[in-house]
This record gives structure tokens, sequence and C-alpha cells, in this order.
């Protein structure tokens, strides 16, 4: 049986999210309030803010339950927190069929939406702020890993020179 793409897209958001966090552990306190100009906040706070949405994303299909981490969360808690989200992705994907074009009414957001729209604002916006978090560490001279596709594809296995 293969991967559906959306399990696949949200393993590479956690992992990317994962491989950051875990570059900024060797960041001092002072390094991790951080910020540049047109970003969310500090380092520390995008991290928390990333992983604190991707718990409400996913608290939408009943995975993840309440309550959210917050933002001033330490490093420790945000990567422990990540690691609950990181089973909750696979909860997911295993629980049951799906059907991502059901509509639903969202109380907390006060829409009405189809299944889809919060897996796929998922990935779109940890890719926003893992981008934010690299602008900080590069305006800073601080050395931001490789987060892409291809990276994550190479390290999966999914792609070998040959």
């Amino acid at each position: 049986m293969s991967t559906p793409p959306m399990l696949r897209q949200m393993r590479h958001d956690v992992w990317a999210t994962r491989m950051l966090l875990e570059r900024c552990r060797s960041l001092t306190n002072e390094q991790l309030q951080l910020t540049a100009p047109g970003t969310y906040g500090s380092i520390q706070k995008t991290f928390a803010h990333i992983v604190r949405a991707n718990e409400g994303y996913l608290n939408t299909y009943g995975v993840i339950s309440q309550p959210f981490m917050e933002l001033t969360a330490s490093v420790d808690e945000i990567a422990s927190r990540l690691a609950r989200v990181r089973d909750a992705v696979e909860q997911l994907f295993k629980s049951k069929e799906i059907d991502f074009d059901e509509k639903i009414h969202d109380e907390r957001r006060k829409v009405d939406m189809e299944l889809w729209v919060p897996l796929a604002q998922f990935s779109h916006h940890g890719s926003d702020h893992r981008s934010q978090i690299g602008t900080i560490l590069t305006l800073n001279g601080l050395e931001a890993p490789e987060l892409d596709v291809w990276t994550y594809a190479t390290a999966e296995g999914a792609i070998a020179d040959f």
C-alpha cells in the first residue's frame, strides 16, 4: 500500500521542524531571543508558535487534545511536544479513512471548511515560519540547515546516487 502524499508532506514538515530545532539547541538563551524585521518573533517563540499551531490543526481531527503548548515553552518542551505532533500525524493516517472533501464546522475558528484545509495549512504554516527562523539565523551570522524536500528525501532513502 502506498503512502498518501499528504502524509509524506506532513512527515517532511515535522522532520524539518525537528532538524531546525536540533540546530538551534546549541544556541544560547540570548540567541534564541534573536528576531529580524518581518518575522513572527524570536526564534524560541516562533518554534513554540509552529508546534502550538500544529497541535491546533491536528485537534481538528481528534488526534491531539488541548491544552496546546504555551508560547513561552522551553526548547526541551517544544521538542517534546513536536514528538507528540509527529505521533498524532501518524495516528491520523492510521485511524480511519478520512474524506478530506467533507465539510466540518470549526467552532474555534468560527468557520465551515473542508477537512483538507488544516492539513495544507499545517505544512504551509510550518514552512513559512521555519524560513523566518532561517532568516534570523543567517542575518546573525549563524548557519541554517538544509530543510528542503530533496534533503529530506535523501535522508529517508527516497533519493540515492547511482
